[in-house]
């Protein structure tokens, strides 16, 4: 056995291993922020969209207003104690819209803003003409959403897009973006909504919705006229308070509650963040486990002394090893007969050219040998009786005891 060279040193080893995880790590809280290559903008109306239909101004002036912002893709967040500011868009599901807000009716309060405006990114070319940004956004026209009345918000309501003057809030007033095309409430639900912002007719363009009349339960603000909290709303200095205000209506005015943007609707969603899901039941024992093993396997490798061991070669090279891998096979086949012939050859062969015989075939040479032994004074040799009895053993008896006899007729002819 023998010891090998080590080729990495310890500090080399664990430098690498302490940037792998590390950059494992950051990999795993990249899934959890969403941090997927792209702002995730386009055409939507939702938070992380510049655009006109968008939000990323309210979300921008109020993380700017000290709340404590955040645009989930989770749709596990949903179970959060905060304010969940929903944004769905005209084809969302209205069973999957109604589940998340009776499941919150416990958790925390909830801002439903209705969709309004069908937007589509500005085509390349007339962008080209008007230097319009990537992120800006082509207005095609405005409708209500079609699954308004099965929620049960819209139970026997009926929501419309028109013409109006402005809107009013508890004594302070304004305009709107596109007067010409304001969504608001014409006509109240079966469960009347109490109003917070209304138009110049007097329509609900934001109310609050308490389900059940449960005073226990959270209550849902209602935003059916986008255009006072969107993107093209926050153009106004006004309707920025009024953006505000809504949040703190719908917050009960506890600035401590943490505010979520919902992207899921949108299709901005991704999975549960693996670094906080490793370290929630039932997969934290697991991941307990695995720290504490890898821990264990970083301590045996650097507390290891000297460079490992190398292992002797299972194959030896050389003559010695190829007659010992011969006699290995040949005891294993129990085939002692097969030895006799070829070994009475070899002596034969040295013993004929000791003694000058140059007689090739094997009944003459060993006629020729006993002669020449006999010209040498060594008649009491018997080679012919030796060399005959090893050519007929059998046992591994009676091969030891000829080989004897002819190994010791050459070792007395050599000098």
């Amino acid at each position: 056995m023998s010891r090998a060279d080590n080729a990495f040193r310890p500090g080399v080893v664990a430098g690498v291993l302490f940037v792998g995880a590390l950059a494992f790590l950051l990999l795993l809280f990249a899934i959890g922020k969403g941090w997927a290559g792209g702002d995730g903008n386009g055409s939507g109306g939702h938070a992380a969209s510049r655009g006109l239909n968008g939000f990323a101004g309210m979300a921008t002036l109020l993380e700017k207003s000290g709340y404590a912002v955040e645009l989930s893709r989770n749709p596990a967040r949903m179970e959060d104690y905060a304010l969940v500011v929903l944004t769905p868009p005209h084809h969302a599901d209205p069973a999957e819209i109604q589940s998340i807000l009776d499941s919150r009716r416990n958790i925390g309060p909830t801002m439903l803003i209705m969709p309004k405006w069908l937007a589509m990114p500005i085509p390349d070319a007339e962008a080209e003409k008007t230097d319009a940004e990537a992120d800006w956004v082509k207005l095609a026209g405005a409708e209500t959403p079609p699954w308004f009345n099965e929620l049960d918000l819209g139970r026997e309501a009926e929501l419309a897009v028109g013409k109006t003057s402005g809107w009013n809030w508890f004594g302070e007033s304004g305009n709107l973006p596109q007067a010409a095309h304001v969504q608001a409430l014409t006509q109240q639900p079966m469960f009347p909504l109490d109003p917070l912002v209304v138009d110049g007719e007097g329509d609900l363009l934001a109310g609050v919705f308490y389900p059940d009349d449960d005073e226990d339960l959270w209550p849902v603000v209602v935003v059916f006229e986008p255009d006072l909290i969107n993107n093209f709303g926050m153009a106004d200095v006004a309707r920025a308070r009024l953006a505000l205000s809504l949040v703190d209506e719908a917050t009960g005015y506890e600035g401590d509650v943490p505010i979520i943007f919902d992207l899921t609707f949108a299709g901005l969603g991704d999975s549960q963040n693996l670094l906080t899901l490793a370290f929630t039941p039932p997969f934290l024992a697991a991941t307990l486990c695995l720290i504490l093993a890898a821990l264990v396997i970083a301590w045996r490798a650097f507390r290891r002394f000297g460079p490992p061991v190398a292992e002797a070669p299972s194959l030896v090279q050389g003559k010695t090893q190829l007659a010992r891998n011969g006699a290995v096979l040949l005891g294993r086949l129990r085939r002692w007969n097969l030895l006799a012939e070829p070994y009475a050859a070899l002596v034969t062969g040295r013993i004929a050219g000791l003694l000058g015989v140059r007689t090739a075939d094997s009944p003459d040479r060993d006629a020729a040998i006993e002669r020449a032994l006999v010209r040498a004074g060594h008649d009491d040799s018997d080679f012919a009786k030796a060399s005959q009895a090893m050519r007929n053993a059998q046992s591994p008896g009676d091969i030891l005891r000829a080989a004897r006899a002819l190994k010791a007729i050459e070792r007395m002819l050599k000098p």
